[in-house]
């Protein structure tokens, strides 16, 4: 901001010294009003980030409770095929008529895992964070979108793995393949739908984790820092 002052004739010390507070008090008004704005753009830019934020984990949470639901009637079913196959192993059911029972109750080419993992967006934090937004926010609420955002990525890294863990691929497609093929093996079944429903079980559960945090994210309730937390599951 540029003032230009009067000039004057300075015909005493007296006349200097009110010259120089001039000076002084024009200096400070401008700067106090320099700051007023700026202190006044990071306020709207903050609220206009914390907006876009908020908005971007209400879309995850939704996303993440869909899944969630989807996974649960997914694994109910697969629940209820692997009890009805553990039952006839356990009654020595012979293995053409189990291989039967199995055909009846999953011969259906949409007969899968159809595991749900939403994709989860942070396009609104990471610009935030880019155009420095993020830091005018307040403190307490920086932390817990930081907080959430981290989860969230440590949730998606940590599925990862448990898919890795629990899913033997090539044995699930082999086994699915022989499904439609009308040529399953009872033994090989049972374990690969074993696999199934423990994965559908482990994925229901980080997304019940996933659900929490999100939801505290928005209600403003205080969250622990993922860094001290060992895993997601």
């Amino acid at each position: 901001m540029h003032l230009e002052l009067p000039e004057a004739q300075l015909r005493s010390f007296k006349d200097f010294i009110k010259h120089y507070l001039m000076i002084v008090l024009s200096i400070l008004t401008a700067l106090g009003l320099e700051q007023l704005i700026i202190s006044a753009h990071e306020h709207h830019a903050a609220q206009r980030a914390s907006a876009q934020i908020e908005e971007e984990i209400r879309l995850n949470l939704a996303d993440v409770h869909a899944a969630r639901m989807q996974d649960a009637a997914q694994s109910k079913m697969l629940d209820s095929v692997l009890g009805d196959l553990v039952q006839d192993v356990k009654s020595d059911v012979p293995d053409a008529q189990i291989a039967e029972h199995i055909h009846s109750v999953a011969g259906s080419n949409h007969f899968n895992l159809n595991l749900r993992w939403p994709t989860l967006r942070h396009e609104a934090w990471d610009v935030a964070v880019a155009d420095q937004s993020a830091g005018w926010i307040d403190t307490e609420r920086r932390r817990r979108y930081a907080a959430v955002y981290a989860y969230q990525r440590d949730a998606t890294i940590g599925m990862s793995a448990d898919i890795a863990l629990l899913i033997n691929g090539p044995r699930l497609i082999d086994a699915l393949t022989d499904l439609r093929a009308g040529s399953v093996q009872p033994s090989e079944f049972l374990h690969v739908v074993g696999q199934m429903s423990a994965m559908l079980n482990e994925s229901q559960g980080n997304l019940a984790q996933l659900e929490d945090r999100l939801d505290k994210a928005l209600s403003q309730q205080p969250m622990h820092d993922p860094a001290t937390e060992h895993s997601t599951h």
